[in-house]
């Protein structure tokens, strides 16, 4: 009887398999004073110690007519678990934006930060540079886990401070083991990195291969979504009595990756599995992860998330295992309730008297005076204003999954000078924003990352201010609408769950999806292909003149798409395309 033919594994489990936990030829391409890049290999390990290889796109046909290698520079990204950053920490990547970096930083949507344009020759400069200050790159990037996200302020009470140290053991118990790291870029030396586990040359939790694919994890304290929870692999919904955590709500199998041209390929929203004891946490968190280490599809890549996992093998199968393996059984999920997923701006106070400032960062790039195509410079200095908070700042910096960022801990006294640094530098929120802007996020998409069709970052803020003409036309200003924007359809900034959604396609040419909750719980659908500028403006009139007559009280955008028929509702990531 002819035996199966199993089939082949992907080249970058090869490449993983060979790697020496993460090693490769790492040194040698550093080595390599003849080119700016890394070995090919070498450009698939580089993302386990937290950084990309990218060209600057805009001159790359300029180049090749030059006969020149393209302008190959490198995004780190710093992994900061549940946002923290100290004043210092600020500093310090202030200080290695300008001198090794392209000048700005990066709020990601994963409350990372990321230093862009760094070439190769600093990239130990760079790493060093923040590991000073107890912070590191390692898991930033890779088929391993992320940062894991949690709600920005601990500080605010009880209960945010247990939630944010169950992300941190978290982010601690699966960050990797090997040395590598610390031998490639910091010879040796492991810098005292709080959370971080001593390292070793094995990976007990992963093997020599690690994951199928990226992981990710994020926390959600209800009534805010601030971390778009459905959206991880493992979302965790705190459930807390009399304001004391008491555990949590377990939602498994989300993402929101797909490929244009293969409808088996889809974001989809994870399914709530049962509530666990916050004793229990980590045993049932690494259940699920080694299950799809283990379970994951490994032969080809865009059907490798956890997702595509439990679809092939079922939600019941997946839980009974994962209850095997964490040695308990999940009970009913509790009731909770998600009011909003997006930032709360402005001054707030916690429990012990302290102040926050939560400030509206414009895709998440902070910078000076950021130009748009065809207009004067913004007034804003955002970069130079945190710059000059953090030198008298006497509490620390929260980064959100929104890729804004909320100055914490202000004392009383200090509260009057923060005041003033933003008020200098044009920062108060009681500046004139539309709600919309406020509710926007965008990922980086051209010039620099590969994967990209179209513009977002660079222009999303030009497209709200026609879009903010027709929301003024009809009274909309202050009416909050989810919008997101991608350069392609991996969706780093969670596109599929914007009420406004608009995917990238081809240069200056978009997809929209209309119909997400505002509060982070049902994905949108596609309404209309491929439109240019002035395509997506005559699709969104009508629909804003509509929802400015006909809406009921309370009403949110996505939610009145589906009651009026333009899209229908998605029950879940395989109808995504139906």
């Amino acid at each position: 009887m002819a035996t199966e033919k199993k089939a082949a594994l992907s080249d970058v489990e090869r490449i993983k398999e060979n790697s020496r936990y993460l090693r490769g030829t790492i040194e040698e391409s550093l080595d390599n004073a003849l080119s700016g890049s890394f070995a090919a290999d070498d450009t698939q390990l580089i993302k386990f110690h937290g950084f990309y290889q990218q060209t600057d796109r805009d001159l790359d046909s300029e180049r090749k007519l030059q006969k020149l290698e393209p302008l190959y520079s490198y995004m780190i990204r710093i992994r900061v678990p549940g946002g923290v950053v100290t004043p210092g920490q600020w500093l310090r990547l202030d200080a290695l934006s300008d001198r090794y970096a392209n000048g700005t930083l990066k709020i990601t949507t994963r409350q990372a930060i990321q230093l862009h344009g760094v070439r190769k020759r600093s990239l130990k400069a760079t790493i060093r540079g923040f590991n000073g200050v107890q912070m590191d790159s390692i898991a930033g990037c890779g088929d391993v886990n992320r940062n894991v996200m949690c709600h920005p302020n601990p500080a605010h009470s009880r209960l945010h401070a247990e939630v944010h140290a169950a992300a941190e053991e978290i982010s601690r118990h699966f960050t990797p083991q090997t040395s590598a790291y610390w031998e490639i870029w910091l010879n040796g030396e492991q810098v005292a990195v709080p959370g971080l586990p001593e390292v070793a040359d094995h990976e007990p939790i992963y093997g020599k291969t690690y994951l199928p694919r990226k992981f990710k994890i994020a926390l959600a304290i209800p009534p805010d979504n601030d971390t778009d929870v459905f959206a991880n692999d493992i979302g965790l919904i705190a459930i807390a009595e009399n304001g004391v955590l008491q555990g949590f709500n377990v939602a498994i199998g989300g993402g929101m990756g797909m490929t244009f041209g293969m409808p088996e390929t889809y974001p989809r929203l994870a399914d709530l599995i049962g509530y666990v004891p916050k004793k229990d946490l980590l045993a049932v968190a690494e259940a699920i992860l080694t299950l799809q280490r283990d379970w994951g599809n490994r032969e080809n890549r865009k059907f490798s998330r956890l997702k595509y996992t439990i679809d092939r093998v079922g939600l019941d199968v997946f839980k009974a295992e994962v209850e095997r393996r964490a040695g308990l059984l999940l009970t009913p999920a509790l009731p909770y309730r998600f009011e909003r997923s997006g930032d709360r701006y402005g001054w707030s106070q916690n429990d012990d008297g302290f102040w926050n400032m939560l400030l509206f960062v414009e895709g998440g790039r902070v910078a000076d005076g950021l130009e748009r195509p065809g207009e004067t410079p913004r007034a804003a200095m955002l970069k130079t204003a945190l710059r000059q908070i953090a030198a008298i700042h006497d509490g620390d910096f929260r980064l959100t999954g929104n890729q804004n960022l909320m100055i914490c801990r202000i004392s009383e006294e200090n509260k009057p000078l923060v005041y003033k640094i933003l008020e200098e530098n044009h920062l108060l929120p009681e500046q004139e924003k539309t709600a919309l802007r406020l509710h926007s996020i965008a990922c980086t998409a051209l010039g620099t990352c590969t994967l990209a069709f179209a513009e977002a970052e660079r222009y999303l803020p030009a497209l709200i201010d026609k879009i903010d003409a027709l929301l003024l036309e009809f009274g909309l200003q202050h009416e909050a609408i989810n919008i997101r924007m991608t350069g392609c359809p991996n969706g780093c900034a969670r596109p599929y769950l914007g009420e406004i959604g608009l995917v990238g396609r081809a240069p200056g040419k978009y997809n929209l999806y209309l119909g997400a909750a505002f509060n982070g719980e049902r994905l949108n659908k596609l309404y209309r292909e491929m439109l240019d500028e002035a395509g997506i403006l005559l699709e969104l009139r009508p629909l804003f003149e509509s929802f400015a007559l006909q809406r009921a009280p309370g009403e949110h955008f996505g939610d009145f798409s589906i009651r009026q028929g333009w899209v229908r509702p998605v029950a879940q990531g395989g109808h995504f395309h139906t």
